[in-house]
């Protein structure tokens, strides 16, 4: 027998027992399925996390009064459980700790270090912004900067000008407008927004200007927010218990490590901290932050090869038994085709096909719904297509593995049938 005759009688097998091959094919794709989609997610959400939190330059940090909360493991518990019962009492004690309008200005006054320096405070999100026409959906994060804001976050004014320092002090009631929310109101032509009066969250501000098109994410619509001075907020706002959040630009990315420092040394004794004491604040690196999300989402990958791993071994198991069945039920056939000439190697080869074969189907078809289930997660964030060729390439050659264990110790008993034996079977 040719090898071509070989695994067409192969085929015809598998496709003579449609059910028995269907429940294997499934079995095997369930776990390719889950690998691929996941991983596809995984690739997706962490292009869409790194769009996210690299709102600032690489040249830009920011001092917040706690970590963002980012960790997907128990990354912070063990590392608690390192630190002495004093060690963690002291930590506890100078958690929460906001940091205040008056520690955030004098932080901008006293930072020696040749960088822009910024103040933000986040005001409610969820608001409703409208004009005398329309409104926009209760989707709009209201935000307070100072004139240093715009620029630290990357944003750029398309229409219209940037705050002036007298406007922060004061706290008017005036606004930029992302270019979702202009366009919402002033539809075809956002810069009509300019100098016109918009009630933001019931309160009348007058527009001054517009932002660009920004790229966002799933994570957070850079268009959908309105900024007002950090002190509008602070007077619209003033029984909400907020931390000012302050962002630092420096003119040289090499000189961020020295930056970072000074502003430690600087922000310390504003923050009434003994030498011996831990910092109560943290500076946030958007590269560093993108980082770490995307390190904690390796978990779950991590897991899901375990579980498609898991899913492998039963869909062998379950492969073998099917292939020992189809030996048993084939007993004669294999008889006839050892009479007519075929070798021992013409039946291990066939019985290996078929094992292979079978395998190789439910690993195509794993791949195709992983692909499809990753892509509506990557619509949902956001993203292009995704597809994560290594891996699709590893599932393949994978299954070709599973498939030739499981087939190894049926395909050995098949082509060791006596034929005088086989054809005698009933």
């Amino acid at each position: 027998m040719t090898i071509k005759d070989t695994f067409a009688l192969s085929w015809r097998n598998i496709s003579g027992n449609k059910l028995r091959t269907g429940i294997t094919v499934a079995i095997i794709a369930f776990g390719i399925m889950a690998l691929i989609g996941i991983i596809t997610s995984i690739e997706a959400a962490s292009h869409s996390l790194t769009t996210s939190f690299s709102t600032m330059g690489a040249n830009s940090f920011s001092i917040r009064f706690k970590e963002r909360n980012v960790r997907i493991g128990g990354g912070r518990q063990r590392s608690n459980a390192k630190l002495s019962k004093s060690a963690l009492k002291e930590r506890k004690s100078n958690m929460g700790k906001v940091i205040t309008y008056d520690e955030a200005r004098a932080f901008k006054e006293r930072y020696p270090f040749p960088a822009k320096v910024g103040i933000a405070l986040n005001g409610p999100r969820g608001v409703v912004v409208n004009n005398e026409r329309k409104k926009t959906n209760p989707d709009i994060t209201l935000l307070g900067g100072d004139e240093n804001y715009v620029e630290l976050n990357g944003y750029e004014i398309a229409y219209g000008r940037n705050f002036t320092p007298t406007e922060i002090e004061s706290g008017r009631s005036i606004c930029l407008l992302g270019s979702g929310v202009a366009q919402k109101l002033y539809p075809g032509n956002p810069e009509k927004a300019l100098d016109k009066v918009v009630n933001v969250d019931h309160v009348p501000h007058r527009v001054i200007g517009v932002l660009a098109e920004k790229s966002s994410s799933a994570f957070f619509n850079t268009s959908k927010i309105v900024i007002t001075s950090y002190n509008d907020i602070r007077r619209l706002y003033a029984n909400q218990n907020s931390s000012f959040n302050i962002g630092i630009m420096v003119n040289d990315i090499k000189m961020m490590d020295a930056a970072i420092g000074e502003a430690k040394g600087t922000f310390r004794p504003v923050r009434k901290l003994d030498v011996k004491e831990e910092d109560n604040f943290y500076i946030d690196k958007s590269d560093s932050i993108a980082e770490s999300l995307i390190t904690n989402l390796g978990f779950l990958e991590k897991g899901t090869i375990g579980i498609a791993f898991i899913t492998l071994i039963g869909a062998a198991i379950g492969l073998m038994n099917i292939m020992l069945v189809a030996v048993n039920e084939r007993t004669k056939e294999i008889g006839l085709v050892k009479a007519l000439g075929g070798t021992r190697r013409d039946i291990r080869i066939q019985f290996l096909g078929e094992s292979i074969l079978i395998s190789l189907i439910g690993a195509v078809v794993g791949i195709l719904l992983g692909i499809l289930l990753g892509n509506a997660v990557a619509l949902l964030v956001k993203t292009g297509v995704v597809i994560p060729w290594g891996w699709v390439i590893a599932g393949i050659f994978v299954c070709s593995i599973v498939g030739l264990l499981a087939g190894l110790y049926p395909a050995h008993k098949a082509s060791k049938l006596d034929p005088i034996v086989a054809l005698r079977y009933e």
